[in-house]
């Protein structure tokens, strides 16, 4: 059973396009030696960009100490109303995303955002964890489900685990990674799985509950084609979103609408 994201998607494009229409908007995303696969995103970010009418600029950069420049100026050009930084990189992010300003973090990365986060008064949230809450309040209600996360990274299983638990939500959350002992039989006890892993076909048809629900957040290439942490016969009992699509495609979407809204508290 799949879960559809197509009334979800539609609504954060009419979100979207409520200010582009009316306003000049740009979206730069900031790459150091981009690979080949990173290279396929930003193309497909800036087809998405030019169709929901937001200007898009891709600076590639060939060293840290160029990227930090960068985005410095980046910060200081009022013309520019949001900043993507591009992964992976050869060392921590952290590293980097400390010196974006807040006001212009289209992805709720910057220490400011997910500090904030704890405190549910961040300016923007994550895009993947938000796309991820959004599906399922989309979906269900989620208050006082029990919910496993799998996976613990800084953009999508601690921010999502704490958005899932905070006051909007109220679920009942674990956190399992690679040292969670007995990991099929929480699975199992779960309402909601969230499989943020980054292991193709992790996610078992016998590690699942009847009707529980299972975000599949993994983008895994596999002879060429991508496939996610979930294996496709959990559809057959478990209801799911689909790789690719899903949860990368409202995650996408959301970037877009949180540089809506950085431009609207920027002026």
């Amino acid at each position: 059973m799949i879960i559809s994201v197509d009334e979800l998607a539609k609504s954060i494009k009419n979100n979207i396009l409520k200010i582009t229409k009316e306003n000049k908007i740009k979206l730069v995303s900031v790459a150091l030696e981009p690979d080949k696969a990173t290279l396929a995103y930003l193309k497909s970010q800036k087809k998405l960009s030019k169709s929901l009418n937001v200007d898009f600029e891709l600076i590639k950069t060939k060293s840290k100490d160029e990227l930090i420049r960068t985005i410095k100026m980046l910060n200081e050009d009022k013309n520019v109303n949001g900043i993507f930084l591009a992964q992976p990189l050869p060392f921590d992010p952290y590293e980097i995303s400390v010196y974006i300003d807040y006001k212009k973090d289209v992805e709720g990365i910057t220490p400011f955002n997910l500090g904030n986060l704890i405190y549910e008064k961040s300016l923007v949230k994550p895009c993947t964890a938000d796309s991820v809450v959004r599906i399922l309040q989309n979906s269900t209600n989620v208050d006082g489900k029990t919910v496993s996360v799998i996976g613990r990274s800084i953009i999508v299983g601690k921010p999502v685990s704490i958005m899932l638990a905070g006051k909007e939500n109220n679920a009942t959350v674990t956190i399992c990674h690679s040292h969670t002992k007995n990991l099929k039989e929480i699975i199992l006890n779960s309402d909601i799985v969230v499989a943020a892993v980054g292991h193709p076909n992790f996610i078992k048809k016998d590690m699942v509950k009847k009707n529980s629900i299972i975000i599949d957040v993994g983008i895994n290439v596999v002879k060429g084609e991508i496939v996610g942490d979930v294996e496709k016969s959990v559809q057959e009992i478990a209801y799911v979103t689909e790789v690719p699509g899903g949860v990368g495609e409202i995650t996408s979407l959301i970037l877009l609408e949180n540089l809506t809204k950085l431009y609207t508290i920027q002026n």
